[in-house]
């Protein structure tokens, strides 16, 4: 019997199992392709990935991202691109047993737990970790509503043919000046990041609808856009296509663990969750086993706490609310709203988006944004919730 059976190969699942590979535990992990490279790119804020990554694990870094609501805004903030093969290969031991397999049930006991394949092959274990993204496999699956969900379209083109719109030492976090011919509808906007020595990623993305945006709608938006600045089709490397949700609620506490986008890391306002991930990977391992010897469901709560004490609850609660007031605007109001957001002070910005547990920080950057808007802006920040924030915020959240 293993100590931890990981389900899920994706970045978050490789990082929990090489967390708990190093801290001594006896690992599986369960995936339909486990040497598969990820097929996705993922970003983030060079302060916010753990000193553990490596410099060659990342694709580009560079100095600086524009952000664009109504009015154009730098941010002087690293930001990188992960180099999928060379992640993927730090987050590699040769200790895990990897097992080629669909998981679809756990079965739990007062010595352990089953991980149930599909074919029905059993793998027995002390504590099941859950990464298996938004599916949620082994955590109770996919909530019963309708999900907001980001969408979006990309295409992978030159450095020289993306100088329109950034330039090789700078991105685009996210501009939401409307693509060419975009007549009402959903607002969308370009993000652009350098995904390697050569290469950029041109996406039309839709941050967050219910439902998602369709991605045919997204592609003719994106080659409007691209066509206006002088890029035509014959330009594209390679298409990137993207959908997943950003309001899932946080799984129950009980016998399988989730982590990663199974476990509610997506921050609704980014989409990002690859850093939370490899941030608190170390984290879950350490909790699992220090807690083993007092039985396998000690270390699953164990696993649980240390990933969601009750001060991420409430960041994860506020966050959540400011989705779901952005989700309440007109269409016509989205770009001013993050006018607004790209206006606030940068200690605002970075605590907002930051995968930290501080829910301190974000009451501040919603009361900063509510305090800061016009009154019809306002109107439709408390109809969506997010006066809640400013009310935290003047009551002292900071203290909690």
């Amino acid at each position: 019997m293993a100590d931890v059976v990981v389900v899920g190969g994706g970045p978050a699942g490789r990082a929990a199992a090489a967390a708990c590979s190093d801290t001594g535990l006896e690992v599986v992990l369960v995936d339909p392709a486990p040497r598969r490279v990820w097929p996705h790119t993922y970003g983030s804020w060079r302060d916010e990935l753990p000193a553990s990554v490596p410099g060659t694990a990342l694709a580009s870094v560079v100095d600086r991202m524009a952000l664009h609501g109504t009015h154009r805004h730098e941010w002087a903030r690293q930001y990188a691109v992960l180099d999928n093969t060379a992640l993927w290969k730090h987050l590699w031991r040769h200790d895990v047993a990897e097992v080629t397999g669909r998981a679809k049930a756990a079965e739990h006991g007062p010595t352990g737990s089953t991980v149930v394949l599909k074919d029905g092959r059993r793998i027995a274990a002390a504590v099941v970790v859950d990464a298996t993204g938004a599916a949620r496999t082994l955590s109770g699956g996919r909530p019963a509503h309708t999900p907001a969900q980001q969408s979006a379209v990309g295409w992978v083109v030159s450095a020289a043919a993306a100088e329109p719109f950034c330039s090789r030492d700078s991105g685009v976090f996210m501009d939401w000046r409307p693509a060419p011919q975009t007549r009402g509808g959903w607002p969308t906007f370009l993000y652009a990041a350098h995904v390697g020595p050569d290469r950029v990623l041109l996406e039309e993305t839709s941050l967050a609808r219910r439902p998602a945006l369709p991605l045919a709608q997204l592609r003719r938006r994106l080659a409007g856009r691209l066509a206006a600045a002088g890029v035509d089709e014959s330009e594209r490397i390679t298409e990137e296509r993207v959908r997943f949700p950003v309001d899932d609620p946080l799984p129950r506490p009980g016998r399988v663990i989730p982590f990663g986008a199974a476990a509610g890391f997506v921050h609704p306002a980014s989409g990002f969750s690859i850093a939370a991930s490899l941030q608190r990977a170390p984290w879950l391992a350490a909790a699992i086993s220090a807690a083993l010897p007092s039985g396998p469901a000690a270390a699953a709560r164990a696993g649980w706490s240390i990933l969601w004490p009750p001060r991420a609850v409430t960041g994860h609660v506020l966050r959540h609310r400011a989705l779901q007031a952005l989700l309440s605007f007109p269409p016509e109001q989205v770009p001013e709203f993050f006018e607004l957001f790209f206006g606030l002070a940068e200690r605002h910005r970075t605590a907002f988006l930051t995968p930290d547990d501080d829910p301190a920080g974000t009451a501040a950057a919603m009361s900063a944004l509510f305090a800061s808007a016009p009154w019809r802006v306002r109107r439709r920040l408390a109809l969506g919730g997010l006066s809640v924030g400013h009310r935290l915020a003047r009551h002292g959240l900071g203290g909690s």
